[in-house]
């Protein structure tokens, strides 16, 4: 039962994209979202008992490698972090399967799209149930690959080339560095298995690497190299800049990646390793640092952003900051909450622009849409739960997760373990909250009720979508609502074991307790925060004058302006200092010098080019005259005496009778 929840997404994209012909455009797409159905129905059961039960199902099928200390066995662990995940996954697929068949019918490639889908399915579900690192990896990169078949799907545009590309390379930095510590793991523990590594960490606590006379911490480099992988796949600031420039694929793609896979197998890295992590008080450290930065900078950028699924993409950093936040302040539980949570309303957030994107003839500029909300209620009413989701606003699903986020960190603020990087990582992480919540209602107030700048041709078209689309946004406008109320007591509440070994925290990391017994108007502070979001997006769009704010300081104003709507800059930072240095480098050294240049010349090319210009030299040679033959003859036979003459004469032997026929033999 446990291996079909894999086996099936595969026999879909086999049958639907090898068959799609002889099944058809909409044979191919029923069959394969009854695939992803029937997985994400038996992950229900699978979920059900491991995690109510308090079960683990561990499937060793058959050894793989064998090389000296180096074994791997293809292997599945269903633990409840697993199965949580294959839940999430194998569910939001389903629904984004659904809602393609009707978003992509008229697209002549719906089989490839679909078998792509469940290639991507497919890949995520090896990495989610994996136990060794090696073949958690094939799915790591097998998720990579089928993200760039997506984002290139259309692949006569040129913006959806570079954008797949540009995916794929910055993805290439968080591969190296998950490749180098699956290196430093073997090097420490002898063996890749999961079981093996995190029951051994305690005794290698102690255990350093010798490098040019430093000592490293042996855990601590392991981790850091994970935490590497995390940030190129989990689009952390740095490596963020693929993100929102995966937009080019189609909308459903758009859902996929950012709520059930790709970005969270960052995430799922780091709660998988919290044995590990949890000995490395610096990658914690780095873990809070990073996570708060990100959730800061994507919040702000977002809120200048004008494409609808632009503004959706740096919420989609933005929150996965808040993840790694609380990863770094060993709340994985909580983490891990805010993962199934984001996961239901960022979906919805997405299939909720894709269907209003459908709507108005792929218009996707904010700023030429407006008054929807008559035209498209549903649509309209769906998009307002994930938003007020998104801001956290009370008794939906990102208020369970995100709030208590925060309230970790003011728990931590509040603790002995006060540090100057935890009370500025709490302050990032409440302005970010203000943020957040004004780009989602400045979303609602352009999309839907703002005044029309669109056509009246185009407006008049405006229509609701067909039940196909409809429907997954109704159940994940459910889910957005009632997830985090149902599972809020049993990932988070205390005394629950749900989650048994599979996460594991330092008792002196706990701050549960803490955040419980804070101050009331300390836990009040988010929500207020995100009151002051929603009325400064309110102001900005419903009451003109607030423009004489930014023209009382245009200098400054300005600035910030320029500085944020060019997403602060890190685009022309790496186009200018990284790319095209290695692009100047490779044309000018490796190609013209190298490649063109000694490498060309000193093989075929230089070496045919040498016969053929010694070939001339020597027939100028052959002239015709007899005078001149004479004196080639002469002149060898006189080269040929004199060497042998030269060696003779080295001998130190009856030198002055050979000085003198040398003499005499060059006067003749």
């Amino acid at each position: 039962m446990y291996l079909l929840i894999l086996v099936l997404p595969l026999i879909g994209s086999l049958v639907s994209g090898f068959g799609g012909r002889w099944l058809g455009s909409l044979g191919a797409s029923v069959f394969s979202a009854l695939c992803v159905l029937t997985a994400a129905l038996i992950s229900l059961g699978a979920f059900y008992e491991i995690g109510f039960s308090g079960t683990t199902c561990h499937i060793s099928l058959a050894p793989w490698i064998e090389s000296g200390l180096l074994q791997v066995s293809w292997g599945f662990l269903f633990d409840s972090i697993a199965v949580t995940m294959l839940v999430v996954i194998t569910l939001v697929s389903f629904l984004v399967h659904i809602y393609s068949v009707k978003y992509m019918e008229t697209d002549p490639h719906r089989p490839r799209f679909m078998a792509y889908l469940e290639v991507f399915t497919f890949f995520m579900l090896v990495l989610v149930t994996s136990d060794n690192l090696m073949q958690m990896f094939v799915g790591w990169e097998g998720v990579g690959l089928a993200s760039y078949l997506l984002i290139n799907f259309w692949y006569t545009r040129l913006s959806a080339n570079q954008s797949a590309i540009k995916a794929l390379v910055v993805n290439r930095v968080g591969d190296l560095g998950l490749s180098l510590g699956i290196l430093v793991i073997f090097s420490i523990f002898n063996s890749l298995d999961y079981a093996i590594i995190f029951s051994s960490t305690p005794l290698v606590e102690s255990h350093v690497f010798s490098f040019f006379g430093m000592k490293i911490h042996a855990i601590t480099l392991a981790a850091f190299f994970i935490f590497v992988g995390a940030v190129g796949k989990s689009a952390q600031l740095g490596l963020h800049t693929w993100l929102p420039d995966a937009m080019e694929g189609p909308t459903p793609v758009s859902a996929l990646i950012h709520a059930a896979t790709m970005v969270t197998a960052g995430v799922f890295l780091i709660l998988r390793f919290s044995p590990l992590i949890e000995f490395s008080p610096n990658i914690l450290f780095i873990l809070v640092l990073f996570g708060s930065l990100t959730a800061f900078f994507a919040a702000m950028t977002g809120t200048f952003q004008n494409d609808l699924k632009k503004v959706i993409a740096y919420s989609t950093c933005s929150q996965l900051g808040y993840m790694v936040f609380s990863c770094g302040m060993s709340c994985y539980d909580v983490s891990l909450f805010h993962l199934v949570n984001h996961a239901f309303f960022k979906a919805l957030l997405f299939l909720c622009a894709g269907s209003v994107i459908h709507a108005v003839s792929n218009e996707q500029d904010m700023r030429r849409m407006g008054s929807l909300k008559a035209v498209l209620p549903l649509t309209y009413s769906l998009m307002l739960i994930g938003s007020f989701a998104l801001a956290g606003f009370p008794f939906l699903a990102g208020f369970y997760s995100k709030d208590i986020i925060l309230e970790m960190t003011q728990a931590l603020t509040y603790s002995n373990l006060n540090t100057t990087y935890v009370s500025f990582a709490c302050w990032l992480g409440g302005v970010s909250v203000i943020f957040t919540s004004f780009y989602s209602f400045r979303l609602i107030y352009l999309t839907f009720l703002n005044s029309s700048n669109l056509s009246r041709i185009s407006f008049s078209s405006v229509h609701e979508s067909s039940f196909l689309m409809s429907f997954p946004l109704v159940i994940l406008g459910i889910g957005s609502i009632f997830v985090g109320y149902s599972l809020s007591d049993l990932f988070i509440g205390p005394g629950s074991d749900f989650w048994q070994t599979s996460i594991f925290t330092l008792p002196s990391h706990s701050l549960l307790i803490e955040a419980e017994w804070l101050p009331k108007h300390i836990k009040w502070l988010p929500f207020l925060l995100s009151v002051v979001g929603i009325l400064l997006a309110s102001a900005v769009n419903l009451i003109p004058s607030t423009s004489s704010l930014a023209n009382a300081y245009p200098t400054l104003t300005s600035f910030f302006a320029f500085l944020i709507n060019k997403k602060w800059y890190w685009d022309v930072f790496y186009n200018r200092f990284v790319v095209l240095p290695v692009l100047r480098f490779g044309y000018v050294v490796s190609f013209k010098l190298l490649d063109r240049g000694f490498i060309e010349l000193s093989g075929p090319y230089g070496f045919s080019k040498f016969i053929s210009l010694w070939s001339r030299i020597l027939s100028t040679l052959q002239t015709g005259q007899l005078t001149h033959y004479v004196f080639y003859i002469v002149l060898g036979l006189f080269f040929f005496l004199s060497v042998a003459v030269f060696n003779f004469y080295q001998t130190k032997f009856h030198s002055h009778l050979l000085t003198i026929f040398f003499i005499f033999f060059y006067f003749v």
